[in-house]
């Protein structure tokens, strides 16, 4: 019978561009929301950018617009990328929301009046200066456990500890540069502790979690569950605290919340009874989520909606983090690969069934070898799938005019395609999309295999009633095919459809019934991936130490050392012309007191004509980085507000070509 099923994605932080390393999770929730569609159940599948707290609120500050500006732009951008990656939400909203605030005021209402929800006093950093308490992001100082200046006050980036900001050695505002004093202050906590036994009959007792992941979990809870702070001192971006002056709610509280608030929406659009899919006992509430973020979703969440009155999860989907060419995804070498960035070079598809190719339900680590990108998307993707659908069917359009007829009597294949589609049924069902494409493949095998073996260029000289008949059967194995490749790479399998001049297939509609039918117009469904075009993703970007800003945008304080190792100098532009396929790239040579080539992303404040001959200030001291192929060998200044015109740095003609800038 059809459920209703809730199925959820970890919600992107508004604060930054999607990258294939979250593409990952949402490739794979959406491939499951598709399949259990095709299979029939009500899914609503829900996502939202997740817009509060600390990081944002000193990014818009950085830029001198509002939080709200800021998590605007990246929600038409996040909305975008999504779209062309095929990834499709029943709803993709925002945490910053009527909803959220209503659901995470009546979380918080409820928790407190059961007693899950207590006031204790804190000693927190105050800078008198700023006037404010200041949370983590706004502490910096040593790491104190390695001693790596200039970290924040709950992570190193050196070390990649956490600690809390109490433990900071030296810390200061990076508002001001001030040393903040310690101040006592009173702050909401979660009764988390009080949840102990019941997670861990809820975990122990239920197929909540991966194995994997729930021997970790366990030794977490049989460790001891610490109480959880909720709440943060304004000024914050966020959801006020009722009946509070200055305290708002914790980041953390309302991003799981904005699943269920994200849901109302969706319903309140439709007039859909939220309660069918957050009360009813026979719905399926299932979160898609990284390795990074189990202690929130695998302690905190369950242990607020028990406390809270509602449903727990059923399944909590962990994968494990993305590799590029088996390395941690890097600025520096190119592998910190955005959407956008993948999109300028390849399709979308390709990097679906790729990453279907290598998804199971173990929280495994996923690696984007480019070579093997390449080898099994053409190998699979296209000499055996597309392969087998485009010599079958543009055999029948332009043998038989595109005509099926009936089915042959007694083919021996069709039992052994009937329990391999069965299986792969299953697999998609075990979210094992690995086996699931392994078992596409190996049906496609014997498809490719029985038009090889009944050779119908032959065939049709000596049966041609047969012939059509056999091919008949194989364009019925395209239809199943077009089902099952549904869920990984939709955009191919509505192509599949309107060839076989047929839409909306389903789950129901597998099987070989096709007869007495004709086909729509006949193509290749993928083309081979061309490893250079690949190779293209990851073309390495030098990381140059970039000066860091404090959170109202003032320059922080640097050595003279560290400055004094840039090579500033006069240059001359000789020659200057657009880079082919970029609006932003000019290729300029210039004179520095030597001839170097140098690529600069200014073609669309100056046009080449404009620049020959100006003298400008460059850098010289930079490795060759290589931009839209063009090598570079130096960077020009130029400056700029946010969102305005960018003026070059220039000098007088006077100024000679290789002088140091001093």
């Amino acid at each position: 019978m059809a459920k209703n099923v809730f199925i959820t994605s970890a919600l992107p932080y508004a604060n930054g561009s999607i990258h294939l390393g979250h593409l990952v999770e949402y490739i794979q929730t959406d491939i499951y929301a598709r399949y259990r569609r095709l299979k029939g159940d009500n899914v609503v599948y829900v996502c939202a950018d997740d817009t509060h707290g600390t990081p944002i609120e000193i990014n818009a500050m950085k830029q001198g617009i509002k939080p709200e500006e800021l998590v605007e732009r990246y929600h038409k951008e996040h909305s975008e990328d999504f779209a062309k990656f095929d990834v499709q939400f029943d709803i993709f909203y925002s945490t910053n929301s009527p909803e959220n605030r209503h659901y995470s005021e009546l979380f918080f209402s409820r928790l407190k009046e059961r007693g899950y929800i207590y006031q204790k006093e804190m000693e927190l950093h105050y800078c008198e200066q700023d006037k404010r308490f200041l949370p983590d992001r706004y502490i910096k100082g040593k790491c104190p456990k390695c001693g790596a200046p200039d970290q924040y006050g709950d992570v190193c980036e050196k070390c990649n500890s956490t600690y809390d900001t109490s433990e900071v050695i030296d810390p200061y505002c990076v508002i001001c540069g001030n040393k903040p004093v310690v101040k006592p202050a009173k702050h909401y906590f979660f009764r988390l502790s009080a949840f102990r036994k019941e997670l861990k009959e809820f975990i122990e007792n239920s197929n909540f979690l991966q194995e994997e992941i729930r021997n970790y979990v366990l030794s977490w809870i049989n460790e001891g569950l610490k109480d959880w702070c909720i709440s943060r001192n304004g000024p914050y971006f966020g959801f006020k605290i009722p009946d509070e002056d200055d305290l708002y709610f914790y980041v953390w509280l309302d991003a799981p919340i904005g699943y269920i608030s994200s849901l109302q929406k969706y319903c309140n659009d439709r007039g859909i009874n939220i309660d069918d899919f957050l009360r009813n006992e026979e719905s399926e509430i299932i979160h898609f989520i990284g390795k990074d973020i189990v202690y929130f979703h695998a302690l905190f969440w369950p242990a607020m909606l028990m406390g809270a009155g509602f449903k727990r999860p059923d399944i909590l989907s962990v994968h494990g983090m993305l590799t590029v060419n088996g390395e941690k995804m890097s600025k520096s070498r190119g592998t910190f690969i955005t959407a956008r960035q993948y999109l300028k070079h390849l399709e979308p598809f390709y990097l679906r069934y790729y990453f279907a190719s290598s998804l199971s339900r173990k929280p495994d680590d996923i690696d984007l070898s480019i070579s093997d990108f390449v080898n099994k998307v053409n190998a699979e993707l296209v000499d055996n799938i597309s392969n087998f659908t485009y010599r079958t069917l543009s055999f029948i359009a332009k043998r038989f005019g595109g005509r099926l007829t009936t089915l042959p009597t007694g083919t021996a294949q069709t039992e052994e395609v009937m329990r391999l589609i069965r299986e792969a049924d299953e697999y998609f069902s075990e979210r094992e999309f690995r086996k699931a494409i392994q078992t596409i493949n190996q049906i496609c095998f014997i498809g490719n295999k029985f038009v090889s073996d009944m050779k119908p260029w032959d065939l049709i000289k000596k049966d041609e009633t047969l012939c059509q008949q056999n091919l008949t059967w194989c364009a019925n194995l395209c239809k199943n095919l077009a089902i099952l490749l549904k869920p990984v790479v939709p955009s191919l399998s509505e192509s599949l459809e309107k060839q076989l001049n047929l839409n909306n297939l389903k789950f129901s509609d597998i099987g070989f019934n096709l007869t007495e039918h004709n086909l729509g117009e006949i193509k290749m469904l993928a083309t081979k991936l061309e490893p250079e075009k690949a190779n293209k993703i990851i073309e390495p970007q030098e990381e140059n130490k970039e000066i860091t800003k404090d959170a109202s945008g003032k320059p922080e304080l640097i050595d003279y050392e560290y400055f004094a190792k840039l090579d500033l100098r006069v240059a001359e532009v000789l020659e200057a012309e657009r880079i082919k396929n970029s609006k932003k790239l000019l290729r300029l040579i210039i004179d520095c007191g030597e001839k170097r080539q140098i690529v600069a992303g200014i073609g669309e404040y100056y046009s080449p004509e404009e620049l020959i001959g100006r003298k400008i200030m460059v850098i010289c001291n930079l490795k060759p980085a290589k931009l839209m192929g063009v090598e570079s060998n130096g960077m020009l200044l130029a400056g700029s507000l946010p969102n305005q015109k960018i003026f070059l740095a220039t000098f007088d003609r006077e100024a000679v070509n290789g002088s140091k800038v001093k």
